[in-house]
């Protein structure tokens, strides 16, 4: 069976490569559809296509950042900058010719002066790049499969939770139906005290018409349709779970169902009891809606 996925996740890979190193972090929160946002270093940018070709074909909803640090521990080597030599070099040489019995100089002592020798970064390695670039993109499927995983993992504990509320939905429902058909007779009751009341300013109304008036009362206060409604919503909403796999959109939908439903059971009450368990209902169905905000 396949299993609901939340939209919400963390993942984090890392790894190295000689002087280079690199890490991965994704994050992922609930959104109406798929957005994905990287933040690559410089050199990187050309990645993030295939990226977010490989993200989309894993994940369906849901705001995705995705965060890549590298780092190069740089080898520098020094090296004679020709022009600061010659120029240093010619200096040396005129001096000691203006002073008699003036040495040579040292090459040592040329290279020490400042600004004869610097600091140059080796030449990129094509084979190098090639192989950093294809332990960072190694690095991003394992972080998008961690990402997943950590998805399915808060997803599994999600749909125990939905599980519960359909089931608190469901014991509700069986309560209102318990309470729905003790109303025509509390309605008649009730009407009969009111007569009772006026009987001395007007005739007594006919058992025939008072039958008519607790049927038309009992007709605009039936919720056996609603209460059937919400059955049917019920057993839809298990059956979505037990599919499993890109629910969410239809899970929201049935629970704006749910929640007509609901109100209209509300609407129809006659009696406190029924009253407070269409209100109980209304509160158990925005906690399902919170919830399924979260699914897939």
């Amino acid at each position: 069976m396949a299993m609901a996925h939340s939209m919400t996740g963390f993942a984090r890979s890392e790894g190295a490569l000689g002087g280079f190193s690199w890490v991965w972090e994704l994050r992922s929160v609930n959104g109406r559809g798929l957005e994905l946002r990287f933040r690559l270093p410089s050199g990187f940018d050309a990645l993030e296509p295939a990226f977010k070709d490989q993200a989309g074909k894993l994940l369906r909803r849901g705001n995705v950042t995705a965060n890549l640090n590298v780092k190069r521990e740089e080898q520098t080597r020094l090296a004679p900058d020709p022009a600061a030599l010659e120029q240093v070099l010619a200096l040396a040489l005129d001096l000691t010719a203006r002073i008699p019995g003036a040495q040579a100089p040292r090459a040592e002592a040329l290279l020490a002066l400042p600004g004869v020798l610097r600091p140059t970064a080796p030449e990129a390695d094509e084979a190098a790049v090639k192989a950093q670039l294809a332990k960072v993109q190694a690095g991003f499927t394992a972080a998008l499969q961690g990402l997943q995983t950590a998805r399915q993992g808060e997803g599994a504990r999600l749909a125990d939770i939905l599980a519960g509320q359909i089931a608190a939905i469901e014991a509700l429902c069986a309560r209102a139906a318990i309470e729905a058909a003790e109303q025509p007779a509390m309605q008649r009751a009730r009407m009969l005290e009111t007569l009772k009341a006026l009987m001395a300013e007007i005739p007594a109304l006919p058992e025939e018409r008072i039958a008519q008036e607790v049927a038309v009362l009992a007709g605009k206060s039936d919720v056996r349709e609603e209460l059937d409604r919400l059955g049917a919503h019920i057993a839809a909403a298990r059956a979505l779970l037990a599919e499993g796999e890109n629910i969410g959109r239809r899970l929201d939908f049935l629970v704006q169902e749910f929640n007509r439903e609901a109100n209209t059971l509300c609407s129809k009450s006659a009696s406190v009891a029924l009253t407070a368990t269409g209100l109980k209902l209304k509160a158990t169905i925005e906690q399902l809606r919170e919830q399924v905000q979260n699914v897939e």
